[in-house]
């Protein structure tokens, strides 16, 4: 590890722990999508309203309503009905993570394309992780996919450091380094800012641990054979990981010559663009 990855490791945890480094704030459309959907006599068109003030969130629920995992004889074309299709806990855990992206924001080009790579394979995990969760387990699928959005959250706040800091923005070893070395601390902590339930709290500092045991399966477990799958066939350290030998794979019991499974799990790598 070079001698600025350390001595930045060193700063980020050092402003962790004293709670000095500033984590970006959930976008009020979530704030306001959690507290509607907190209420338990919530009505589909008092959290349609909620969700519909943000257009460009509405087009994606109603987009994934109609996606080849989820559709029905009839097209989708209204919130209102999208969210009566999923169910209203549903619409607002999904609408929450797809909010998500809105807090991923940068000045310089570098940073803004490394962001968009985050974010374009969490949406991908994000699908296979509730695609996996639907056919494999009785978990909720839209935490499933709720965990996938945000398993790499903890990437946000080392890359807008990295724009203050130029000496790490220029050396890309660096800064990947340091990026795979504390997001999961970050993540956790910024998941646990925003009070995210705990069993989606542990899952940046977990999913990355493939000797994993757990006793029942749960969405750590999805969320990891779920980046294993979206990887593979790449350059990236994940592809070399041997699926097979991850107890996680095991405990959910998928099986490889399945073609049908294969080809939802395909189809839901897109299910969340």
């Amino acid at each position: 590890m070079s001698e600025l990855a350390d001595k930045v490791q060193q700063d980020l945890v050092e402003a962790i722990d004293n709670d000095d480094l500033v984590l970006p704030t959930l976008p009020e459309v979530a704030l306001k999508i959690r507290q509607a959907a907190e209420d338990p006599e919530i009505s589909i068109s008092h959290l349609s309203k909620v969700i519909g003030r943000d257009t460009a969130l509405s087009a994606r629920l109603i987009k994934v309503v109609n996606s080849p995992l989820l559709r029905a004889t009839q097209e989708v074309t209204d919130l209102h009905t999208a969210i009566t299709r999923l169910g209203t806990n549903y619409s607002s855990n999904l609408a929450i993570g797809l909010v998500m992206e809105q807090i991923f924001h940068a000045r310089s080009e570098v940073v803004a394309q490394k962001m968009r790579d985050v974010w374009r394979k969490s949406l991908e995990i994000a699908g296979v992780s509730y695609a996996l969760c639907r056919s494999y387990t009785q978990l909720k699928p839209d935490q499933a996919a709720l965990g996938g959005l945000v398993h790499q959250i903890g990437v946000l706040p080392i890359l807008t450091y990295a724009e203050d800091h130029y000496e790490l923005l220029s050396d890309p070893v660096s800064l990947n380094h340091v990026i795979d070395r504390i997001h999961p601390l970050i993540g956790d902590k910024l998941l646990r800012v925003w009070e995210f339930p705990e069993m989606l709290v542990q899952l940046p500092g977990l999913y990355l641990d493939f000797k994993r045991q757990s006793e029942r399966v749960d969405y750590v477990d999805l969320v990891q054979v779920a980046s294993l799958y979206c990887h593979k066939d790449t350059d990236h350290p994940l592809a070399r990981i041997d699926a097979f030998s991850v107890p996680a794979f095991k405990k959910l019991g998928i099986d490889p010559e399945n073609e049908a499974m294969c080809r939802e799990l395909e189809e839901s790598r897109s299910m969340f663009y």
